[in-house]
């Protein structure tokens, strides 16, 4: 080897030793830098003359295990979920407390079923009916005040959907932005410059952030450049980003759902759209699926929903529960036809005529309910108009007098085998011999006067007009109950008429409040499967207190189970952060290492340019 073949190999050692030591400065420096990736220098010999080899760098490797990262964007958008989701619950929880506490909408129940049992026990006592109104205001209370927190956890998550989209159209600008700064890599591989490898770090962590918002698949080209898409295939970002949108709305109220129909829709939805005009509405196709986006549009539209509607259940089962009067039809032949009269005149929209019938030719006993509907554009109603699953719901527009009402039975009902005719306020049905027999017929109606001569009473009412589960083209009038009761105003101005239910009623008469204790204690009802509790095939079953310790209890498990779906999210997440930081991060003890072998190899190459300069010098003097 010749002498200046061994100095342009300690040359190039003395060069690639500064390299790295830079390397190793930059790995220090960036140890606590979010989404840095430790970087090594990519080394290669070359031939140097006849006996040696120069070395030579040819680039930068950062040291990233692509696989743990893959596994890492995919928690992270499993944790941002999670978390999410149980942060909302535990929100929805604190508006239901502890079982027993005080100002729970249970505390507020017993004391309203205790003010009842005093004023049945001392039905003149003013002291006793005043007890009554308030402990029954202060329930009305409780539910206006938990409809109203339900709905603002609503409208925060509506809010947390417009501000998820906005970041996520920040993010996937800037990975496009970066994708396109960056050019092929000649010698392929992960090997490249510190710039490039630098931009790689940020786009990184662009990328990762983008997946708490929603699951994404990333794919990389040899020049790398990512696409990124949606888990469902959807593509998010490329060389340009596609861009999303979100129509927020200003105001969540119980009746503002969300509609695959957007003409329906009072509510936003996410809508991804590219540059050559096309786009997807990623909330109707359901195209995200986990992160913070898919949290909020599952909480806005399902788990908060659900818990309005239970209350909205409980609050039509109460007012009913105190008002409703079912009254059984008159027995009544026509030749050789029997069926019922039933008297309609107190009937109002949304109240319920019940026929049970049995039909011959397969011997199977039937159920029909005919609502009264005063708006037909409502018309026909879905058999899930009413709590049993059995029913076959009919609506009937009342609104065009009685030859009207018999000529929509007939034409709905005819086929049943049953026969409809009536005359005034009165209402016939009766059987088709040797097709049918009618059972039972009924006619449930609310009452409004507190002094209808029964123990039947409007305690509460929908924001001062009467609850009587009425449909119109305005929606169900179930829908929000619980934020508008209140107590009847007529009670409030005269409590005595807690006890009086007609101009007869004698003193300490306690026939009304018994009722209203009866009702609030041992009668059972069944309950809308729309609320979440029990199914269609199985609907709920029971007193007012059990119903409503049924959807506490749920609301109390679903807020336990998110929590503890956090928490193990949270433990896979950190266990791949470490296994992550471990493989890419940078250890301080390794790079001091590192640099002392550098010091050393430093040295070396220093001492081997040292001896070539004295050995010229040497030659030099000897010529």
């Amino acid at each position: 080897m010749s002498l200046s073949d061994a100095l342009s190999i300690a040359m190039s050692g003395l060069r690639t030793n500064q390299a790295a030591m830079s390397l190793v400065s930059s790995n220090v420096a960036n140890a606590e830098s979010p989404g840095y990736v430790r970087k090594t220098l990519n080394q290669v010999a070359t031939n140097s003359g006849a006996y040696g080899t120069d070395v030579r760098t040819i680039g930068v490797n950062r040291e990233l295990d692509q696989y743990i990262q893959a596994q890492l964007r995919t928690e992270s958008s499993g944790a941002g979920y999670a978390s999410l989701r149980s942060n909302f619950l535990q929100q929805l929880q604190s508006l239901y407390g502890n079982p027993g506490s005080v100002g729970t909408l249970e505390d507020a129940f017993n004391k309203l079923t205790t003010a009842v049992q005093a004023l049945s026990t001392s039905a003149d006592s003013q002291s006793a009916r005043i007890g009554v109104v308030n402990a029954a205001n202060v329930l009305a209370s409780q539910l206006n005040s938990m409809t109203q927190g339900i709905q603002t956890l609503r409208g925060a998550a509506e809010n947390g959907i417009n501000d998820s989209v906005n970041t996520a159209n920040n993010l996937m600008s800037q990975i496009a932005t970066i994708n396109r700064q960056l050019t092929t890599n000649p010698l392929g591989g992960t090997s490249t410059d510190a710039s490039t490898a630098a931009l790689l770090d940020q786009r990184d962590q662009y990328i990762t952030q983008l997946s708490e918002l929603m699951d994404i698949r990333v794919t990389a080209n040899g020049a790398n450049q990512v696409t990124v898409f949606t888990t469902s295939g959807v593509e998010l970002v490329g060389n340009q980003a596609a861009r999303l949108s979100f129509d927020a709305q200003g105001t969540v109220t119980p009746s503002t759902q969300w509609n695959s129909d957007p003409s329906k829709s009072d509510l936003g939805s996410v809508i991804l759209s590219y540059d050559n005009g096309g786009s997807i509405n990623l909330t109707a196709t359901g195209g995200i699926k986990s992160g913070k986006i898919a949290a909020y549009t599952e909480l806005r539209d399902k788990s908060l929903v659900d818990a309005q509607n239970q209350l909205d259940q409980f609050a039509a089962s109460l007012s009913s529960a105190m008002s409703d009067k079912t009254t059984a039809g008159t027995a009544v032949t026509s030749g050789l036809l029997s069926g019922f009269d039933l008297d309609v005149a107190g009937l109002k929209a949304g109240n319920i005529i019940h026929v049970t019938y049995t039909d011959t030719a397969t011997n199977t006993q039937r159920e029909i309910s005919i609502m009264r509907v005063d708006d037909a554009s409502v018309l026909p109603l879905s058999n899930g108009a009413t709590a049993d699953p059995n029913d076959r719901v009919v609506g009937i527009d009342f609104s065009g007098g009685m030859a009207s009402v018999v000529a929509q039975l007939n034409a709905a009902l005819g086929g049943s085998g049953l026969q409809f005719s009536g005359s005034g306020s009165t209402l016939t049905v009766l059987n088709n011999t040797g097709f049918s027999t009618v059972n039972a017929a009924s006619v449930t109606t609310t009452q409004t006067d507190l002094m209808n001569g029964s123990p039947e009473l409007a305690l509460f009412t929908d924001n001062g007009r009467p609850y009587t589960g009425a449909i119109g083209a305005t929606g169900s009038q179930i829908t929000g109950l619980a934020g508008r009761l209140a107590v009847n105003n007529a009670l409030v101005a005269d409590p005595a008429r807690l006890v009086r239910y007609s101009a007869s009623t004698a003193a300490g008469d306690t026939t009304r409040s018994d009722f209203i204790l009866s009702q609030l204690t041992t009668a059972r009802f069944q309950y809308s499967p729309a609320s979440g509790i029990g199914s269609a095939s199985a609907p709920f079953k029971g007193t007012l207190l059990s119903y409503m310790q049924q959807f506490t209890s749920a609301q109390g498990a679903a807020a336990d189970a998110a929590a503890q779906l956090a928490a193990g999210q949270d433990v896979v997440l950190s266990t791949l952060q470490e296994k992550m930081s471990t493989s890419s991060g940078v250890n301080i003890d390794e790079e001091m290492a590192h640099l002392l072998s550098l010091q050393n190899a430093y040295s070396a190459n220093a001492r081997v340019m040292s001896t070539v300069n004295e050995m010229y010098r040497t030659l030099m003097q000897a010529m």
